[in-house]
C-alpha cells in the first residue's frame, strides 16, 4: 500500500523592524552633540582669539555668514535632540522646515566661505588652491545627507543617523584644527594617505563609532548609516586624492580667480 507524505511549508522568516528608538539612544545621541560642540569650539576658539590679537586682515564676509549659519546649525541640532530626548516630538517636528531652510544655508554659505577665502590668499604664501577638494567634499557631504534626511523624515531611525552624519561631515575642519596641524602634520608629512589621516580620521571615528553603537544595541547596521558612512568616505578619499592631483590645482586655480 503506498504511503503518502505531506510536507508542511515552512514560512519564510519575517525580519523586525529595525528598533526607532532604546532608551539608551537619547544619551548616545546627546554626547555625539557635546562632542561636535567640543571639537568645534577646541578646532576654531583659539583661532579666532589669535586673529583678533594679531593685525591680521580681517576674514571675509563669506567666513563670518559661514560662522553664524554653521552655530545656527549647531544649536537647532541640540535643541532638536534635546525636543526629542524629552519627547516633544510634535514641536520637533515644527521645527523641520528651520531645519531644510538652515540646512540649505549651510551649503551656499560653505561654498561661499571657501572661495572667499582662497581668493584672497591667491598670490600669497597662504595660497592654496587644491584645499578646496578638502573644503568643497565637506559641504557636498553635508548636502547630499541632508537631502537624504529630509526624505526620510517619516522614518525616525534613519533621518536621525543620517541627521547625524551630515553633521558629523562638517567637523573635520575643526578636528584638523584642534588635532590635526599641531599633532598629526608633524608625525605624518604629506601624501594622499597622511592628508586624510590628519584631516579626517578623527570624523571617521565618529562616523564608526555610529555603526559599532547600532551593532551593540541592535545586533545590525542600520541601511541608512551604511549609505551615510560609504558616502563620506567616498568624499574624503576622493578630496585627500585630489589635493595632490596636478589636474585639480589647475581647476582649482581657475575657480578661486573665477571667484
Amino acid at each position: 500500500m503506498a504511503t503518502s507524505i505531506t510536507a508542511t511549508a515552512t514560512p519564510p522568516r519575517v525580519r523586525e523592524p529595525f528598533p526607532a528608538r532604546l532608551p539608551t539612544d537619547y544619551d548616545f545621541f546627546l554626547t555625539y552633540v557635546v562632542a561636535i560642540w567640543l571639537a568645534v569650539i577646541a578646532g576654531f576658539v583659539p583661532e579666532v582669539i589669535q586673529h583678533l590679537r594679531t593685525s591680521a586682515a580681517p576674514y571675509p564676509i563669506g567666513v563670518h555668514v559661514h560662522a553664524v549659519v554653521s552655530v545656527a546649525w549647531l544649536a537647532l541640532l541640540t535643541s532638536q535632540t534635546l525636543l526629542i530626548r524629552n519627547n516633544h516630538v510634535s514641536v520637533h517636528r515644527k521645527f523641520g522646515m528651520a531645519g531644510v531652510v538652515l540646512a540649505a544655508a549651510v551649503v551656499v554659505a560653505g561654498f561661499w566661505a571657501a572661495l572667499s577665502v582662497e581668493s584672497l590668499a591667491l598670490g600669497t604664501p597662504k595660497s592654496r588652491p587644491p584645499f578646496l577638494a578638502i573644503e568643497l567634499s565637506n559641504i557636498i557631504e553635508f548636502g547630499g545627507l541632508a537631502i537624504a534626511a529630509v526624505i526620510a523624515r517619516h522614518q525616525p531611525s534613519a533621518h536621525k543617523r543620517l541627521i547625524l552624519l551630515a553633521t558629523l561631515s562638517l567637523t573635520p575642519a575643526a578636528f584638523n584644527r584642534a588635532i590635526g596641524k599641531p599633532l598629526l602634520h608633524p608625525l605624518l608629512g604629506n601624501g594622499v594617505w597622511e592628508t586624510y589621516v590628519q584631516i579626517f580620521a578623527a570624523t571617521g571615528l565618529l562616523v564608526l563609532g555610529i555603526g559599532v553603537y547600532d551593532l551593540w544595541t541592535r545586533r545590525r547596521l542600520h541601511p541608512a548609516w551604511v549609505f551615510g558612512a560609504l558616502w563620506i568616505v567616498a568624499g574624503q578619499w576622493t578630496a585627500s586624492w585630489l589635493f595632490y592631483n596636478p589636474a585639480w590645482k589647475m581647476l582649482a586655480t581657475h575657480l578661486v580667480r573665477m571667484w
